[in-house]
């Protein structure tokens, strides 16, 4: 099969809550200083799947696509690392500030410049926005189907069967390819590069488009813009204490009921 990998870079979610900054009047996130990002934790296990159909069908392509600063290279090459065979990286000015349907288009003209897939595969969601909007807008501007949350996945006539995770247990579905899956971390556990591995991806194709190469220029910006952001912060958490006086405990519990009372809470 000839499968398309949709990955992301992310700040990792490690960073500790005090080197945590956001620009709240620009409504950007700040990088923390000395911590690098990290590859979607959620995307390892599209690429694994990726890599395991393939192999139960006995050969295939596997392409990743990132969109990203050029930092976002190193998401690539982890997938690289891990087997997939080429890699193209989405980068530019043009793409600073974009929602997740700008996000969206410029994948689904990347897989079209690609010269479409039999399967495109992402992560159930970013985990830094975990929104998971972008596989359903990507099959939407394909008009292809599109199955979400996959446990598993498996080829299967003329197309795949995929089991799927739903809030009170699971479902099975079978569509025709193409397809766009996104896939859920009840997949399991992804393989791990090994050192033989990571140096051969450093030697895999890597391309470099802009939205020059994909035709989408004049869809970017914040006129074209589907989500507004109202506001970007970091909550502020407040909590008071008092404490309930009193001889007994019945007195005690005596007092706390007229407190609620008074406050209606009762």
């Amino acid at each position: 099969m000839n499968i398309i990998v949709c990955v992301k870079q992310i700040p990792d979610p490690e960073t500790p809550s005090a080197s945590f900054r956001v620009d709240e009047a620009a409504k950007k996130v700040i990088p923390a200083q000395g911590i690098a990002p990290v590859v979607n934790p959620y995307d390892p296990q599209a690429t694994e799947a990726a890599l395991r159909l393939n192999e139960a069908d006995g050969g295939g392509k596997v392409t990743v696509i990132s969109l990203g600063p050029e930092t976002a290279r190193d998401a690539i090459k982890h997938a690289l690392a891990m087997g997939a065979d080429e890699g193209v990286l989405i980068t530019g000015a043009e793409f600073e500030g974009i929602d997740n349907f700008q996000t969206a288009k410029a994948l689904a003209a990347a897989v079209q410049k690609l010269g479409g897939a039999d399967l495109i595969l992402m992560g159930r969601a970013a985990a830094d926005w975990d929104m998971g909007v972008v596989p359903t807008g990507v099959g939407s501007i394909l008009d292809i189907p599109v199955v979400t949350l996959a446990k598993a996945i498996e080829k299967g006539g003329s197309g795949i069967k995929v089991e799927r995770v739903l809030d009170d247990g699971f479902q099975t579905v079978e569509v025709n390819t193409p397809a766009v899956v996104s896939i859920s971390n009840e997949f399991g556990e992804p393989r791990y590069p090994q050192l033989r591995q990571i140096m051969l991806a450093a030697k895999k194709t890597v391309q470099i488009w802009g939205a020059g190469d994909l035709g989408i220029g004049d869809q970017l910006g914040a006129a074209n813009r589907d989500l507004t952001l109202e506001a970007l912060y970091v909550p502020k958490v407040e909590s008071n204490v008092e404490i309930i006086e009193g001889d007994s405990p019945e007195e005690k519990a005596r007092n706390l009921a007229q407190k609620l009372r008074a406050a209606k809470l009762i």
